[in-house]
């Protein structure tokens, strides 16, 4: 149990560095009018979380990787408080068309998202 704590918890922090690195690299690419990073961010994470699901359902990948993945490296690298501060200040910048597009994207293309990791995973 104390191995299986340690692993999420050093998947976690990868996440979280690779969450820091996707963004900075999109930022520096696309500028930080729209928050373009977190929205691949979110986007990827979810199709990931829907693709280890999938190949837990069909046992190719244990609940313990499962674990590690979804909880550790998922969690570190998906952010839905980020989203949700991003969504709140380009509201308040006056640019609601952007606030309710980017908040929207990140649900229906994270939904899909996910839905296609669980189709592949099924190999549907």
């Amino acid at each position: 149990m104390l191995l299986q704590i340690i692993l999420i918890g050093c998947a976690g922090a990868l996440g979280a560095l690779a969450r820091y690195l996707i963004s900075h690299i999109v930022t520096a690419t696309a500028g930080t009018k729209f928050p373009y990073g977190t929205l691949l961010i979110n986007v990827t994470g979810s199709l990931v979380i829907g693709l280890i699901f999938a190949l837990t359902g069909r046992h190719l990948l244990s609940t313990a990787m499962q674990l590690i993945l979804a909880t550790g490296f998922l969690g570190g690298y998906t952010t839905f408080s980020t989203m949700s501060w991003e969504t709140v200040q380009l509201a308040r910048g006056g640019n609601m068309r952007a606030s309710i597009a980017y908040l929207g994207g990140n649900v229906v293309l994270g939904l899909l998202a996910a839905s296609l990791g669980l189709a592949i995973g099924w190999g549907v």
